[in-house]
This record gives C-alpha cells, sequence and structure tokens, in this order.
C-alpha cells in the first residue's frame, strides 16, 4: 500500500502544480476558466485520496501524530508532496 501511496502523493503533486502554476494564472491573466475547471476535479479526487491512504497508512504503520501530521501538511505545500517518500524512509 505504500508503493500506491507514493505514486498517489507523485501525482497529486503534480496536478496541484499544474493547477497552481499554470490554470490559476490562465484564469485571472486572459480571464479563462477552463483550465481550472479541467484540471481542478482531478487534483480534488487526487487530494481526496491521498489524505484516506494517509489515514490507512497512519493505522497500518502505527504512525505517531507527528509523522501524520508532517504528511498531511506535506499536502498542502507546493512541491510537499514530492517529498513525502524521501520522509517516510526516515
Amino acid at each position: 500500500m505504500i508503493n500506491i501511496f507514493k505514486i498517489v502523493s507523485l501525482l497529486e503533486g503534480i496536478s496541484y502544480i499544474l493547477l497552481l502554476f499554470i490554470a490559476v494564472p490562465i484564469k485571472y491573466m486572459q480571464n479563462n476558466p477552463e483550465y481550472v475547471k479541467m484540471l481542478g476535479m482531478p487534483h480534488g479526487l487526487l487530494f481526496v485520496l491521498y489524505i484516506v491512504l494517509a489515514i490507512m497508512l497512519k493505522y497500518e504503520l502505527e504512525w505517531k501524530g507527528k509523522d501524520f501530521f508532517m504528511v498531511c501538511l506535506l499536502s498542502i505545500l507546493p512541491f510537499g508532496t514530492f517529498f513525502v517518500g524521501k520522509y517516510l524512509k526516515k
């Protein structure tokens, strides 16, 4: 399950970066919300899947509260999910 979590964290990070640095600027600079609509739903689904998998792994791997908090914090920071794999190796 940890490998699936790493894949989801990578995909969630990519979708977040695309949304934040491509879709949102296009929405406000060119007054075109289509990219936000197109990328928003997949990002939202990946984010929910990321959190659900993190909760499942918390109990499976018996993470401490600090570890779970860090994994959740990394999900809201741009580029944060790219470091989840490295953080989990510690």
